[in-house]
């Protein structure tokens, strides 16, 4: 964080401000950096009464900090920095907030494909039916579907599409064409998988997986035991373990560019585990010599914290094995790319990250099409990522429309959007919206927040 002399010289040098003005705004340039650099989601207005200031003052201050990109980099780069870099901005330059909130229709920036027609786990946090899948006359029509949405994406952002569930993708036997359809429109699509059907068998069956961009796998422990108790099933570990270590050995046999990682949770009364997950990322990168695992995304279990926050024991000890884990990574696995996401970021600089809360009561009734949607088999575009469950309660509220033969993705977001749709929200609905929908509503709600106060131009802080 800058110090405030510093501010105030740079004021002053640049030509910005006069000594005295410097002296009065130095302070609060820096309560700006250092509020926003800790909770991006709080309206200006707030702000300004916090430092209090009025309108005038707080404008001025508004413009100085534009001025000065350091200001701006200290945010950037802030406890809560990965909100701002990873999210936030990126779909600020990609006119997909101001779509949402200006009411008009557009492609979603980004759209989930949600192919898996059923699932071999049944894991505790899952909000899936027990027993619930689609019908297996469902797919062929069902992937006819998803290829003609894939052939109706702009080519504009290379990321656009990504699979998921919902189900698990790789129960999809048709996936691998659908992979190599996207790829030859120069899509660049990530597989979220739990990888206990990445066989040797399947890729054989499926050749189109490997022109996937990256795969990541969801690890639900390191060994059986942990597996069971998450996913019920009997010795999963040491068959998604082998399905990777496989997959290693042909990527780099074979020279194959898609990159592997794995996603990994971090469970209450696990972050000792953090150092036995290096080793068996290690075990991966020896299955491959001179090709190791790309990524790492490692996140905290906040599910069942009505603030968001932990105990600070429960912190302290995350912290500790945080940093315990950071050197080992540095010495074992030296090329992997760790992603700490917003929570674990923020916690290794020593703080709560401010993980949005979005209730029934600050849901917005029209969702954010505009910004991301979801599809499944059956050609129904849901306007959260939990929802993309067959039979859940509820859920079908949240279906913007279907795809079909006579109607396309464009058709029935601009449908949805023009027409005003709205849905009222009901207690529970909030568990329909993943972490990055909360994101996605909060950042909405705040911009719309200052725009209400008269600050239109500044809305959002950063722009």
């Amino acid at each position: 964080m800058l110090a405030e002399g510093a501010v105030r010289q740079v004021l002053v040098a640049d030509g910005h401000c006069s000594p005295d003005e410097a002296s009065r705004v130095g302070p609060h340039l820096v309560s700006l950096c250092r509020h926003y650099g800790q909770h991006p989601f709080t309206p200006l207005e707030d702000v300004r009464r916090e430092l209090r200031l009025d309108s005038a003052a707080f404008g001025r201050l508004l413009d100085l900090f534009r001025r000065l990109p350091a200001l701006r980099e200290a945010v950037v780069t802030g406890p809560s920095g990965k909100y701002w870099a990873n999210t936030l901005l990126p779909l600020e330059r990609a006119g997909a907030l101001d779509a949402v909130l200006d009411g008009k229709p557009r492609y979603p920036h980004i759209l989930g494909l949600y192919p898996g027609p059923t699932c071999m786990f049944r894991c505790h946090f899952c909000v899936r039916v027990t027993g619930a899948r689609y019908e297996a006359s469902a797919l062929e029509e069902g992937n006819a579907r998803l290829a003609s949405v894939i052939d109706e994406m702009p080519t504009g952002n290379p990321y656009a599409l990504y699979v998921s569930g919902g189900l698990e993708p790789l129960t999809n036997p048709g996936l691998g064409e659908l992979v190599a359809r996207a790829a030859r429109r120069g899509f660049r699509m990530t597989l979220y998988t739990n990888s206990y059907a990445l066989t040797d068998a399947t890729l054989r069956r499926q050749p189109g997986l490997w022109e996937f961009h990256a795969i990541r796998t969801s690890l639900y422990g390191l060994d059986d035991a942990e597996y069971e108790t998450t996913t019920g099933k009997k010795q999963a570990f040491q068959r998604v373990r082998a399905n990777l270590l496989h997959f290693q050995r042909r990527r780099a046999a074979e020279r194959m560019p898609v990159r592997l990682g794995l996603n990994y949770i971090v469970l209450p009364g696990r972050a000792h585990r953090l150092l036995d997950l290096l080793d068996f990322v290690a075990e991966l990168d020896a299955a491959a010599p001179g090709r190791p695992l790309d990524f790492l995304n490692l996140r905290e279990d906040y599910s069942g914290r009505p603030d968001g926050r932990i105990a600070p024991a429960e912190r302290a000890e995350l912290r500790d094995a945080l940093a315990a884990f950071e050197a080992k990574a540095a010495e074992v696995t030296p090329a992997l790319e760790v992603d700490y996401g917003y929570a674990l970021h923020a916690l290794k600089s020593g703080l709560d990250a401010e993980l949005p809360r979005i209730r029934p009561e600050t849901m917005r009734l029209g969702a954010h099409p505009q910004v991301a949607a979801q599809i499944d088999l059956l050609g129904d575009v849901y306007l959260y990522r939990e929802a993309g469950f067959p039979g859940l309660a509820g859920a079908e509220r949240y279906v913007a429309g279907r795809v079909g033969p006579d109607t396309s993705l464009r058709q029935v977001v601009e449908g949805f959007v023009t027409r005003g749709e709205q849905v009222v929200p009901v207690a529970g609905d909030e568990y329909f919206m993943d972490g990055f929908d909360q994101v996605i509503a909060a950042r909405l709600n705040q911009m719309e927040a200052d725009i209400a106060a008269g600050w239109g131009d500044e809305r959002g802080f950063l722009r």
